[in-house]
């Protein structure tokens, strides 16, 4: 199997460059005339599922799984295995973050030979970047992606990812490590598979021109990042920026034909950053 870098390139090419999220969380349920347990979170992401077909990535939300117990986690390895069948690459949103051979376990959970594990998953750092490595590893072993988070755009964020060390901020720390893992595993022969994460609406991106692997925006739509204003961000080439939508699409369900209208015009909404 080739690496996620790859495979991701090759699937924003033929498929156009946005992540659709899977955000079940109740209001939208409600908002579907879904009950909010896990039969009603099983309704709305077969939904999701037939919509997105024929897209790049989907990115369902772990936490709106969790909050059913093993049978919302029953409901996502299903998902996750039933987009996985269409084609569609999946990142599982489940910031990890941990150390020793607890982030071990979380590694063999979102990147190793679970049924949880996806073609990606996002991370956070903020316990140090070398408390990753286990993550990295088992991805790197088996093919698959990290996103981790650099730059959030919640105020409480910029507390920590602006904090100055040594003449760099936290994030931008956080992205030489990202862009040294890359240059690592490729040398830059090919598409990195370690990405980072930068809201829309951060106002101060991190320097990502030697990043060698995409870059996760989430925010677009509801949250006020617009699509037009992405190019450029941080110093990316467009073809590296993967925005990532999902109130903005999912509101215009419960009908499949309805959300993936929706998803088609936030598609060609970013087309312009399919090119190189």
């Amino acid at each position: 199997m080739n690496s996620f870098g790859v495979r991701l390139a090759a699937a924003k090419a033929q498929c156009g460059p946005l992540c659709l999220g899977i955000d079940p969380h109740p209001e939208l349920l409600r908002a579907w005339d879904l009950p909010v347990d896990a039969d009603g979170l099983a309704a709305f992401c077969d939904v999701c599922v037939q919509a997105y077909q024929g897209f790049a990535v989907v990115k369902p939300q772990v936490a709106f799984f969790e909050a059913y117990g093993s049978a919302g986690f029953a409901v996502l390895e299903r998902t996750i295995a039933a987009l996985r069948d269409s084609g569609v690459l999946v990142l599982a949103d489940a910031k990890r973050g941990d150390i020793g051979t607890t982030m071990a376990a979380y590694a063999t959970a979102w990147a190793g030979a679970s049924p949880l594990a996806a073609d990606a998953v996002t991370a956070s750092p903020y316990l140090g970047f070398g408390s990753l490595r286990p993550l990295i590893e088992v991805a790197t072993a088996n093919d698959r992606g990290v996103f981790v988070l650099a730059t959030t755009s919640n105020p409480e964020g910029a507390t920590v990812q602006r904090a100055d060390v040594g003449g760099r901020t936290v994030a931008q720390l956080i992205v030489d490590h990202v862009a040294a893992a890359n240059q690592a595993a490729t040398g830059g022969a090919q598409p990195g598979s370690f990405g980072v994460v930068v809201g829309a609406t951060a106002l101060e991106p991190p320097d990502l021109s030697a990043l060698g692997g995409p870059v996760l925006v989430p925010g677009v739509g509801a949250q006020g990042g617009r699509a037009e204003a992405l190019a450029g961000l941080g110093g990316a080439e467009s073809h590296q920026l993967l925005p990532a939508v999902s109130r903005e699409v999912l509101r215009a369900g419960p009908g499949v034909a309805e959300v993936r209208a929706a998803a088609e015009r936030m598609r060609d909404s970013v087309a312009y950053l399919s090119g190189s």
